[in-house]
């Protein structure tokens, strides 16, 4: 496939390169009714690798199935076969980290920074409420449109605890006890969020390193200064929270609903409870069959989600997925 090409699949008119990343190539297309999406298309190699392969079937069953504002929305998609893709709502600004890259000195303004961080605090609220845990929050796989409102993306790597999964995690946002290879959970989630939290509030990511040894050494021996004192802008609950998200141990990080509950002050709004109009899970990505399409030309059956008693981890220290590889 090559630039130029706009051939349809799917009944999608492929346009130009938005992205190219290990697994998939991301191309701009127009559906029949004219509409811009942008299309997930698996390389070759990621078809004829049994991993990469379910990794790219899991996202396409569970970005169909989500639903949730501030979770990218998907179209259709097919989960395995030579014709797999994943439709998906098009963001013309990109991913937030290239966002970021286009802003002097890489910071949002408060408030913007703070509705972003809102709208990832409700999107783990959500999945961690079906008892699925993302284990990739980082500024690559966030979203922002127009009006400033986020949505998280790039499901790939999420599981349902109850059903256990692949650990997995990226070195500048994960959790010690990943870097341990202990199981991920909804609060090796809320410290990447913390990771953000010190990102967009402060400029700068709490823990450096150049190696990746530098990095598990830094995120599991080292404290950050209070977030308040980069920023005195920050209110002393959010510059709270966000020191409590990076507490080492994962019994004494916040869930994220108190992170969504508190930015949200800060922003001025009354928080909420958040109601779901639709609490049920699909199954793992894997009992798919062979070019299943699924979405709004072939819903799947969803199933019930994993109740809070079900939804213990269950550590998968066999698992061929390395959850140490080297990751952005």
């Amino acid at each position: 496939m090559t630039e130029s090409d706009t051939r349809a699949i799917a009944g999608f008119t492929l346009h130009r390169t938005l992205g190219r990343g290990n697994t998939s190539l991301v191309r701009l297309a127009l559906d029949r009714d004219g509409q811009q999406v942008a299309l997930k298309i698996p390389h070759l190699k990621a078809l004829n690798n049994q991993e990469a392969a379910e990794r790219f079937g899991n996202e396409v069953r569970l970005t169909l199935q989500f639903r949730h504002p501030h979770v990218i929305h998907g179209y259709v998609g097919t989960a395995f076969g030579p014709g797999a893709f994943l439709a998906i709502r098009y963001y013309p600004d990109g991913a937030l980290n290239e966002q970021l890259a286009r802003i002097r000195g890489r910071t949002l303004p408060l408030n913007s920074a703070l509705r972003v961080l809102a709208d990832l605090a409700s999107a783990l609220t959500y999945l961690h409420h079906l008892g699925a845990v993302h284990q990739d929050l980082k500024t690559h796989n966030v979203y922002v449109d127009e009006g400033g409102r986020a949505a998280l993306g790039d499901l790939g790597n999420t599981y349902f605890v109850a059903q256990g999964g692949q650990v997995s995690g990226s070195p500048y946002y994960m959790a010690p006890e990943i870097y341990h290879g202990e199981s991920s959970s909804a609060a090796s989630d809320v410290y990447s969020l913390g990771i953000l939290m010190y990102e967009l509030l402060s400029g700068e990511r709490p823990y450096q390193g150049s190696t990746y040894e530098e990095l598990m050494v830094s995120h599991m021996t080292r404290f950050p200064a209070p977030l308040i004192h980069l920023n005195p802008a920050v209110s002393r609950a959010v510059s709270r929270l966000a020191e409590q998200a990076l507490a080492k141990r994962p019994g004494e990080r916040p869930h994220a609903d108190a992170i969504r509950r508190a930015l949200l002050s800060d922003l001025g709004e009354t928080p909420r409870d958040e109601v779901y109009q639709d609490s049920t899970a699909p199954q793992p990505a894997q009992d798919v069959g062979q070019a299943t399409l699924v979405g709004r030309h072939g819903p799947a059956q969803p199933r019930s989600a994993p109740t809070q008693a079900e939804a213990k981890p269950k550590p998968q220290r066999n698992a061929g997925w390395n959850p140490f590889k080297r990751r952005k």
